[in-house]
């Protein structure tokens, strides 16, 4: 089940999802660098783990979507440059691999994963943010980071410095585990404990549309994308 919304304050759509579930690979990318340059950042990310070829082994599936992503990296930092250099063209990511009864989430930036289980709600990424830096540093409490003028400043992303890292959480699957992939145009508005409240309280396809509408009855102010996958 998938959603994505443009939001009510930009033009542009430079989120991007990829949704293979007969692969058990999903992820959002979200981009940056303004009109036309960050839609064109996510696509290449999304259109690159779409070129994936069938891989059975789990790990293997994920190193090699990694090793794609490093590719994409380097394409957007020359991309960048023969713009003079006066920009950034990059995107986020968040990807998701599930197979033999287990997940491998995969990630660079602040978009996030996570588990639904026993009515609980488990995030599978930490933010590569600036806020979330301090949170660790124990310089910021946790409840104030949304709200921090410097919450969109990210540490990480794909096409930002010519070594891309990219983090890798894993765990296993039970069958009935929702897993919600979003972009920070949902996360920075609904907080976790909401996330919860609405996958957990009514169809997938209905909490897809809910968490949408919650998004733009709040003003919407950046483009908002969302995948939920359930383990059979």
């Amino acid at each position: 089940m998938s959603r994505t919304h443009v939001g009510l304050r930009r033009k542009v759509n430079e989120d991007s999802m990829l949704v293979r579930t007969d692969r058990g690979l999903w992820a959002v990318a979200d981009g940056m660098g303004g009109h036309e340059a960050g839609d064109v950042a996510s696509a290449k990310v999304t259109e690159a783990l779409m070129r994936l070829p069938i891989i059975y082994g789990l790990d293997e599936k994920v190193e090699r979507a990694v090793a794609e992503l490093q590719k994409v990296n380097l394409e957007l930092i020359a991309l960048a440059g023969s713009d003079d250099g006066r920009r950034t063209i990059g995107s986020t990511v968040v990807g998701l691999a599930i197979a033999g009864g287990h997940y491998r989430c995969f990630w660079a930036g602040d978009s996030r994963a996570y588990r639904i289980r026993d009515a609980q709600a488990e995030r599978l990424t930490r933010d590569h943010s600036l806020v979330q830096d301090l949170v660790d540093a124990g310089m910021l409490e946790a409840d104030e980071a949304e709200g921090h003028p410097n919450a969109s400043v990210i540490t990480r992303a794909v096409g930002v410095v010519e070594e891309l890292r990219v983090d890798i959480a894993k765990g296993d699957v039970q069958s009935g585990d929702l897993f919600l992939l979003a972009s920070d145009g949902l996360t920075r508005v609904v907080a976790d404990i909401e996330l919860l409240a609405v996958l957990t309280s009514m169809p997938l396809a209905g909490a897809a549309d809910k968490l949408i509408e919650i998004v733009l009855s709040r003003g919407a102010p950046d483009n908002v994308t969302l995948i939920i996958a359930k383990a059979s």
